[in-house]
């Protein structure tokens, strides 16, 4: 037998597995299949739309229910409540599933009542254009950061490349702005999101985590953290903590380039004297125009 026959043997095992046996919860949320004040089927229905993605924007019933653990019949009963709500729905030519254009009425309020996303964008237009790169502002969502502002440059030809758009979720060990929301939060909450991590991502934790110490150092000492390539090959970052808002959310920033940067290939160096001082001006200012 080959690898690769192997490989798909495995897949197909756990395939079956995951279908097969009985499940309460979604995939990851174990912790709560005993819990009676945990909503089991209202987690099992955010969680099937969490399942789609920009690269993964149809999916079948089968699909979903892989990515979920749960059993075909309930996905079918999700994905049929959800379509008649609005949040899914189904492609005749495909017979897969599409998200709805109802989560976006669901996040307007949300996104309408953080007044600090209006207010940044003109000096994030202006850092954007100033460094060539994609700057962003993010709140966490579990274990990633997710962009709920983002700007560009309008020199095209100085564009940073990386793909940075409002909703795209960042992890947290592995990205300048996902360190950067780790440093600036309290100990406590660090340490317990840190042992989350540990847990339900072992290999970010154990590859990442000397990073996302010293990072958390750089924070303190200089206002800022960088990466040079850490998560994705090519991408270069400087991230810096802006503080809470009035709903106790912890904002961050960052500013991300495509290697080779504008200009030409610029290392880690270029990012700790250029870039991260730029952006941290920037995260002052606007503290400063906000009263924080």
């Amino acid at each position: 037998m080959t690898r690769a026959q192997s490989k798909a043997n495995d897949a197909s095992d756990r395939q079956s597995y995951l279908l097969n046996r009985p499940r309460r919860v979604p995939l990851g949320y174990e912790e709560y299949a005993g819990d009676k004040q945990f909503a089991t089927t209202l987690a099992r229905g955010i969680e099937l739309l969490r399942c789609f993605s920009a690269s993964d924007t149809m999916l079948s019933n089968g699909e979903l229910a892989l990515r979920t653990g749960l059993p075909k019949p309930t996905i079918s009963r999700l994905t049929y409540t959800l379509v008649v709500l609005g949040y899914l729905k189904l492609s005749p030519k495909y017979g897969k599933y599409q998200l709805g254009s109802a989560l976006i009425s669901a996040t307007y309020p949300l996104m309408a009542s953080i007044g600090l996303r209006q207010h940044a964008r003109g000096l994030m237009n202006e850092l954007a254009d100033e460094t060539g790169g994609d700057v962003s502002m993010g709140l966490r969502d579990r274990l990633s950061v997710v962009l709920i502002e983002t700007s560009r440059s309008r020199d095209r030809t100085r564009v940073a490349g990386a793909v940075a758009d409002i909703g795209l979720a960042l992890p947290l060990a592995g990205t300048a702005i996902g360190r950067a929301w780790l440093a600036g939060c309290d100990p406590p909450t660090r340490e317990a999101v840190l042992n989350e991590i540990r847990v339900k991502t072992p290999d970010d934790a154990a590859r990442f985590e000397a990073a996302i110490r010293q990072a958390v150092k750089d924070c303190a000492r200089q206002g800022f953290c960088t990466v040079d390539g850490d998560l994705v090959g090519g991408i270069q970052a400087a991230g810096a903590p802006y503080g809470r808002i009035a709903s106790g959310e912890l904002v961050v920033f960052n500013c991300a380039f495509q290697k080779p940067a504008p200009g030409g290939a610029r290392g880690a160096n270029w990012l700790l004297k250029e870039v991260g001082p730029k952006l941290l001006q920037m995260v002052r200012t606007l503290r400063e125009s906000r009263g924080v």
